[in-house]
This record gives C-alpha cells, sequence and structure tokens, in this order.
C-alpha cells in the first residue's frame, strides 16, 4: 500500500493382428508417460528462516512441496506495507501448491508487523524515499531460498502487494534477476526504467476503482516503461478497490477508515493471469 498522498488476454487394409499390436504399443507409451509425469500426492512443507538485507536481520517465511520432483521455481513474495503476516504466508502455501518455493520476504527487520497505518507508513518510508533499497531487498530473499535444494534459482519471479508491488516493479526496473513480476494494486512510483535493465515479464493487476493509484500515476507508469520499449501488461479489474487481493482488506479498511476492500472477482482473476504469466516465464 503506497503513502497517504498514496490495462488482455491453448492405414486401411493393415492386418487385424499388425493393428492391435500397433494399439497395444501406444496404450503402453501412453501408460509409461503418465506415470512419468504423475506428482506424488502435495505435501506442503513451511518454515521461517533467518538472513540478512539491507543491514537488518529478517524472519522470511518459506514454503514449498516437499513430495514434488525436480527443483522448483522460486518466486518472492514482498507483503503489504502492513509486513509479513498471515496472508503472505497464505499466498506462499498456495504457491507452493502450484508447484513454486515460495519466500514471503521481511522488509522491515526482525519480523515486525505494523498495526496501524502510522506504523505502516513509518516502517515503509525508507523504500519509498530511497527506491534503490528495493532490489538488495529482493535479491537477499532470492539468495536465501537458493540455499535450498528444492528451489531453482535459474527460475524467479517476485510479486508484490500494495507496497510489495512498488517493490517488485522498482527491483525489476533496477536490474533484479527476475524471469516474471508481479504487481497486485501496487504502487507504480520510484525509479525510471533504463533500457535493457528489465530482465522478465511484467504484469501489472491495477483495480480500477483504486484511489490510492490515480490515472496520472498509471500513465506516467505506462509512459515511462514504453518510453525504453519494455514489454509489460497492465489490467485493470473494473470496480475493484485498493487491496482488493486481500480477503481481510475490507475489515481493515472499515477499522481504519481506508477506501480498501476485499474483491473476490479481481482477486480471482488476477491470480490466474499470474499463473498463465509464470506457465511461460518459468517453464
Amino acid at each position: 500500500m503506497k503513502l497517504f498522498t498514496i490495462t488482455t488476454l491453448m492405414a486401411a487394409g493393415l492386418c487385424i493382428t499388425f493393428a492391435s499390436c500397433n494399439n497395444q504399443n501406444a496404450h503402453n507409451t501412453t501408460q509409461t508417460q503418465s506415470m512419468d509425469t504423475i506428482q506424488a500426492t502435495p505435501s506442503i512443507k513451511s518454515a521461517e528462516v533467518i538472513y540478512t538485507a539491507n543491514g537488518k536481520q529478517c524472519n522470511g517465511f518459506i514454503a514449498y512441496d516437499e513430495n514434488r520432483k525436480g527443483k522448483q521455481p522460486i518466486v518472492v513474495i514482498i507483503p503489504e506495507w502492513w509486513g509479513l503476516g498471515d496472508y503472505v504466508k497464505s499466498r506462499a502455501r498456495q504457491l507452493a501448491g502450484l508447484g513454486y518455493f515460495a519466500i514471503g520476504a521481511d522488509l522491515f527487520g526482525d519480523g515486525k508487523t505494523a498495526a496501524t497505518p502510522q506504523e505502516a507508513m513509518e516502517f515503509t518510508k525508507p523504500y519509498y524515499t530511497n527506491p534503490e533499497l528495493t532490489k538488495p531487498a529482493v535479491e537477499a530473499a532470492i539468495a536465501k531460498a537458493a540455499t535450498f535444494s528444492q528451489a531453482d534459482s535459474s527460475r524467479v519471479a517476485a510479486i508484490g502487494y500494495c507496497f510489495g508491488g512498488f517493490v517488485v516493479l522498482n527491483a525489476a526496473k533496477l536490474g533484479a534477476p527476475l524471469k516474471a513480476v508481479v504487481s497486485f494494486h501496487g504502487g507504480l512510483g520510484g525509479v525510471q526504467p533504463k533500457k535493457g535493465a528489465i530482465q522478465g515479464e511484467i504484469l501489472v493487476c491495477q483495480g480500477g476503482a483504486d484511489q490510492f493509484v490515480p490515472e496520472t500515476e498509471r500513465a506516467a507508469f505506462k509512459k515511462s516503461m514504453d518510453s525504453v520499449g519494455t514489454h509489460y501488461t497492465f489490467i485493470e479489474y473494473p470496480g475493484a478497490m485498493h487491496a482488493f487481493s486481500n480477503p481481510g482488506a475490507t475489515a481493515l479498511g472499515e477499522k481504519f477508515k481506508l477506501p480498501i476492500a476485499y474483491n473476490a472477482a479481481a482477486d480471482t482473476a488476477s491470480w490466474k493471469d499470474m499463473q498463465s504469466l509464470f506457465q511461460t516465464a518459468l517453464k
């Protein structure tokens, strides 16, 4: 989530004996291929991990399917301005169920989370003031994930929510080694992109009724990306407000008098759009 000042689209005539044998061979081939590709029943393992980023000890959170064969692409998750809480951990488990090695990053240090918007502004201010901090924060999480044998550090994506969207977009613009980047209702300001710096595909999932990211900011983002020939996809979900992907957003909005709310349709659609990107970018 930004500070308070704080769009689209899967032989006739042959003898019976020969045919019978041929069909049997085809059946056997299909059966063998199926056995090769079947994965064991998912078993999601999760744990807290400690690492260092921007001079701080960080309490991250990993989740992966310990029964899945082969190495799993890494997906870094950057939280909303509330910090690394239950919401991001649930997203990490979801990603693990899809076959990714997920790591929720701690950008505030020592696992701190914000209880109020005022605390959230205090914790996120260093990144908004100096967006250069976003790249090392993301890269430190990647490095930690890469220490696990299940993780494939050659295939890395990053997703972010609200403040986290601001972080992943800026890390990408600064050249972080990301094959895919997805911002969910994220801030679109920060550093200007440089030609050739962005290494992967960019997907921006924005609420059509997001009051924290006005049309002027959206237009400026698109213009800056177009100016350096960066390929990106920008999707707006009609009627969706800020924080539309978080089921707890409506209650938080009511509690703190913020224009945020959950939108199930936008949440489902954006998650599917993310998966479509990952299926091509992380294959």
